[in-house]
C-alpha cells in the first residue's frame, strides 16, 4: 500500500484527494492524508445566506471556457447544478472622471473587435481611437523577452488604455497591476497573436470568426457557478471522500525527505508517506522546504502574492429598482478611490436575491492597498458606503452588510514567471515523490486550481509506478 500526504485542504489539494479516493475505491493500493491547518476545508470558497440571499465570501463564479471546474462538478453529481451567468444583462461600467461609462460592445477582454462602438464611446479620447485604428496595421511582432502586460498594451493602444481597462481588468482578476503583471503569465495567448498577426484586433476578429464556425446551438455563458454557491463544491466533494482521511486543525511544521520516502510533523505527530503534494501558497511551501531545498525554496518564496477584501451589502427593491443595469462597474486607480470594482449580483446571478432585494458586492486590497486589511470591519464599511455614494449616489442604509477578508489569497505572476516555473519544475524533479499544486504556478482561478491538483495526483501515481485503474472522468457515489 503507497501512502501520499496532501497539505492543504482548499481546492487545489480537495481535487488531488478526489483524484486519488477514486483511485483507492476501484482498487487501486494506495490512501492518502490531507492535512488543513484550519477547522474547515474549501479555502476561500466560502458561501453565506443572509436574508433569502447567497453571498459568497470568495470566488463567486468560474471562467466557462476553462473545463476542469464544471468537469469536476460533473464528476460529483453537481451536472444539474451548474449554471451560468445572466449574460442577456451583461453590461460593464468604468468609472472615468467621476461618471460611470458603458464598455463599448466588441470589446474580448480589453482588445475592441468592432469599430464603431469605439469610436462612438466616451470611454475613450480622440487619441486613443486614432490609435486603436492604426493597431489594427500591426506587423507581428515575436517578442524575445518578457515583459508586463502594461507595456504591451501601452505598445499596442496607449497608456489611456492600461489605465482605463488593462489595469481595472487585471485588479479584478489577479488583484494586481498591469506594470508587474507577466504577458506570458497572466495572457500567453496576447503573446502568441502579437507573433503570429501583429495586430490583437485583427487577432481576436479572427479567433472569434473560427469558434463561431464550429460552436453550434447557444453560446455558452462567459461565467459559470452552481446554484446554491460555490461551497456547495467544496460540500459535495468532501461527501465523495474518506473522513478518516482528513486532518483539519493539523498544521505541519516539517516536511523532511528520507531516502524511503516522506517524513510529514504535524504539531507533534510525524508520519511517514512515500509522496507528498503540498498544495498550500508558494511562500508557505517554501517554508516548508527549506530544509530539502533551499534553491527550490528561494524560487517558491520569490512568487509575491496580494489580498483582498470583500463586502456585500444588501437592499430593499427601491434601491434595485434605482441602480443601474448590467453586472457592475471596475474604478481605474486614476479615479482616485480604494474600491476597485462593484458587481449587481442580482443581475449577474438573479437567482442569488429575491426580486425584492438588491445585492452589491464590492472589492477591495491588491497589491496597492494591502493596508485595508488592518482596517475594521465598521471602517471598511464606511469607506465602501462613502465610495458608493460618490459614484453611483447610493446612500441608503443596507439591510445588512458582510465583510470578508483574505490575506495573501492571489498569486502575482511577475515579469519572468514562466522562467522561474521552469526552474522550480527542473528543481521539483530533485526531489522525487514532490508535486506541486495550488494557484502560484499556471492560473489562479477556481477551474485551474482542480486542474493543478488532479494533476499533481496523477503526477505521483505515476511516480509510484501505479496504473490507474479507471479514468479520471470515472464517477462513484458516496461510500
Amino acid at each position: 500500500m503507497k501512502r501520499i500526504a496532501i497539505i492543504g485542504g482548499g481546492i487545489s489539494g480537495l481535487s488531488a484527494a478526489y483524484a486519488l479516493e477514486q483511485q483507492r475505491r476501484a482498487g487501486v493500493p494506495v490512501e492518502y492524508s490531507l492535512y488543513e491547518s484550519s477547522s474547515r476545508l474549501g479555502g476561500v470558497l466560502v458561501t453565506d445566506r443572509v436574508d433569502g440571499c447567497l453571498i459568497e465570501a470568495g470566488p463567486d463564479s468560474f471562467l466557462t471556457e476553462k473545463p476542469w471546474a464544471a468537469d469536476l462538478c460533473r464528476q460529483i453529481g453537481l451536472g444539474d447544478q451548474l449554471i451560468g451567468s445572466n449574460d442577456a444583462e451583461r453590461k460593464t461600467y468604468i468609472l472615468v472622471n467621476g461618471r460611470l461609462v458603458v464598455m463599448p460592445d466588441g470589446l474580448m477582454f480589453m482588445v475592441p473587435t468592432k469599430i464603431l462602438p469605439v469610436i462612438f464611446s466616451p470611454l475613450f479620447s480622440a487619441g486613443t481611437k486614432l490609435r486603436m485604428a492604426r493597431e489594427w496595421f500591426h506587423p507581428p511582432h515575436k517578442a524575445d523577452h518578457d515583459e508586463t502586460v502594461a507595456a504591451m498594451v501601452e505598445r499596442h493602444y496607449g497608456a489611456e488604455m492600461v489605465d482605463r481597462l488593462a489595469d481595472p481588468l487585471l485588479s479584478g482578476v489577479y488583484g494586481g497591476e498591469a506594470s508587474q503583471l507577466s504577458v506570458r503569465a497572466v495572457l500567453p495567448r496576447f503573446a502568441e497573436m502579437e507573433a503570429r498577426h501583429g495586430s490583437l484586433g485583427r487577432a481576436m476578429l479572427s479567433a472569434r470568426k473560427k469558434l463561431a464556425a464550429v460552436t453550434r446551438g447557444p453560446s455558452r455563458p462567459l461565467f459559470s457557478s452552481l446554484r446554491d454557491g460555490m461551497q456547495q463544491m467544496v460540500d459535495a466533494l468532501l461527501a465523495h471522500l474518506s473522513p478518516r482521511s482528513l486532518l483539519v486543525t493539523a498544521r505541519v511544521n516539517a516536511i523532511a525527505r528520507r531516502a524511503d520516502g516522506w517524513v510529514i510533523s504535524a504539531d507533534k505527530n510525524s508520519d511517514h508517506f512515500d509522496a507528498v503534494i503540498v498544495a498550500v501558497p508558494t511562500q508557505a511551501t517554501a517554508s516548508l522546504l527549506q530544509s530539502c531545498s533551499p534553491e527550490l525554496a528561494g524560487e517558491l518564496g520569490g512568487i509575491r502574492y496580494s489580498s483582498s477584501v470583500t463586502v456585500t451589502l444588501g437592499y430593499d427593491k427601491n434601491v434595485r429598482a434605482a441602480l443601474p443595469p448590467g453586472f457592475g462597474f471596475l474604478v481605474p486607480r486614476s479615479e482616485g478611490k480604494r474600491m476597485l470594482a462593484a458587481t449587481f449580483v442580482h443581475n449577474k446571478f438573479p437567482h442569488r436575491a429575491p426580486e425584492d432585494r438588491a445585492l452589491v458586492r464590492c472589492f477591495l486590497g491588491g497589491a496597492r492597498d494591502e493596508g485595508v486589511l488592518s482596517a475594521s470591519a465598521h471602517e471598511i464599511l464606511g469607506l465602501v458606503r462613502g465610495e458608493l455614494r460618490q459614484i453611483i449616489g447610493l446612500s441608503a442604509e443596507p439591510l445588512f452588510a458582510r465583510v470578508y477578508k483574505w490575506s495573501g489569497a492571489m498569486a502575482q505572476y511577475g515579469v519572468g514567471h514562466i522562467e522561474r516555473l521552469e526552474r522550480i519544475e527542473r528543481l521539483r524533479q530533485q526531489l522525487p515523490g514532490l508535486a506541486l499544486a495550488g494557484n502560484g504556478y499556471r492560473g489562479i482561478g477556481v477551474p485551474d486550481c482542480v486542474r493543478s491538483g488532479s494533476e499533481a495526483a496523477s503526477q505521483l501515481l505515476s511516480f509510484l509506478g501505479i496504473t490507474p485503474a479507471l479514468p479520471a472522468a470515472k464517477v462513484t457515489q458516496p461510500a
